[in-house]
C-alpha cells in the first residue's frame, strides 16, 4: 500500500513541476490559462461560448482548448465564436494533466494570446488533483445538481479560486436552494466568491471574463484554506494532492485507473493516449 501512495504522489509532484514550468512560460508571453472543471452536463460549454463571443466583441485575444473522451461536439460549438479553438480527445483518460496540455499548446496557441480557457474533461473527481499551470482554477455547477455537491466532491469545490453556479434560469424550476448550496461552498472553500449565471437568460455573463482578467493583471486571486494546509503557502492557483477516491492506483506498468464520477473504467496513462488537436 505504501508503494501504492508514493508512487501517485510522484507522479503528481511530478506533474506540479510541469504546470509551475507552463506557467512561468505562458505568464512570460503575457497568456493567462483558465481550467474550467464541471460534471458533465453543467453547462459550461454553453457558458464558455457566451464568455468567448464577450471577449471577441471587447478586443480581447482569447483562446479556448477543449477535453473530452471522444467526440469534437463541444469544440464545434466553441468554434463558432470566432476564436481559436482546439479539441483534445483522451481516448479514455478522465483527466489532463500539465505536461499534455503543454504538448498541445506547442506550434498551435497563437502569441498574441491573452486568456485560453482549458475546458477539462467532464468530471469532479481526476481533475481535481491536477494543476495545468492556470492562474485561475474555476467549478462551475448547475442548479439541477443539488445543492450538496460541494459537499461531495470536496477536493474540486475546495481547491476553485471561484464557484459558478450555471442554469439559473431554471433555478425555480427545480427547487434549487441558492442559501443552502452558498452554506455548503462556504464549509469546504471559506470566502470563495460564487456567481450565478445563465448562458440562455444572460444574468451573470462576463463576470467570468472579468474574473480571468483580473487574474492575469495580477489582481489578487482568492487562495483556499485546503490548498494551503496542502502546501504550506499559498500559489495564487488551484492546485492540490486531494482525492475524493483512495483506490485510485498508479502501478509500475504505467496504468492509471481513471474514475468519471463514480465509474471505475481502467484506462491508460498517456504513453497509449490518442489525441485528435483540431483548430478552426
Amino acid at each position: 500500500m505504501c508503494r501504492v501512495v508514493d508512487l501517485r504522489q510522484a507522479v503528481l509532484a511530478k506533474n506540479d513541476v510541469a504546470a509551475q514550468v507552463l506557467r512561468t512560460e505562458l505568464t512570460a508571453r503575457g497568456t493567462t490559462v483558465v481550467n474550467l472543471l464541471s460534471s458533465p452536463g453543467s453547462g459550461k460549454t454553453a457558458l464558455l461560448e457566451r464568455e468567448l463571443l464577450l471577449a471577441r466583441e471587447r478586443g480581447v485575444a482569447v483562446a479556448a482548448l477543449t477535453a473530452d473522451l471522444a467526440t469534437e461536439n463541444d469544440a464545434v460549438r466553441l468554434a463558432r465564436s470566432g476564436v481559436p479553438v482546439k479539441q483534445v480527445l483522451t481516448d479514455g483518460l478522465c483527466h489532463l494533466e500539465a505536461a499534455m496540455l503543454g504538448r498541445h499548446l506547442d506550434g498551435w496557441l497563437p502569441e498574441d494570446t491573452r486568456l485560453l480557457f482549458v475546458e477539462n474533461v467532464g468530471n469532479l473527481v481526476c481533475p481535481a488533483g491536477y494543476d495545468l499551470g492556470e492562474s485561475l482554477r474555476v467549478v462551475l455547477a448547475s442548479v439541477t445538481e443539488g445543492e450538496d455537491k460541494p459537499l461531495k466532491y470536496p477536493t474540486a469545490f475546495g481547491l476553485a479560486q471561484l464557484v459558478v453556479v450555471t442554469k439559473t434560469d431554471i433555478a425555480g424550476a427545480v427547487e434549487f436552494d441558492e442559501a443552502a448550496f452558498r452554506a455548503n461552498v462556504e464549509q469546504v472553500n471559506p470566502g470563495v466568491e460564487v456567481v450565478l449565471t445563465s448562458a440562455r437568460a444572460g444574468d451573470g455573463l462576463g463576470v467570468l471574463l472579468d474574473r480571468a482578467l483580473a487574474a492575469g493583471s495580477g489582481a489578487g486571486t482568492h487562495t483556499p484554506v485546503m490548498a494551503r494546509q496542502q502546501h504550506g503557502h499559498g500559489h495564487g492557483h488551484g492546485h492540490g494532492h486531494g482525492h475524493e477516491h483512495e483506490h485510485e492506483h498508479e502501478h509500475e506498468h504505467g496504468h492509471d485507473h481513471g474514475h468519471d464520477e463514480g465509474g471505475h473504467d481502467h484506462e491508460h496513462e498517456h504513453p497509449h493516449v490518442h489525441t485528435v488537436a483540431q483548430t478552426r
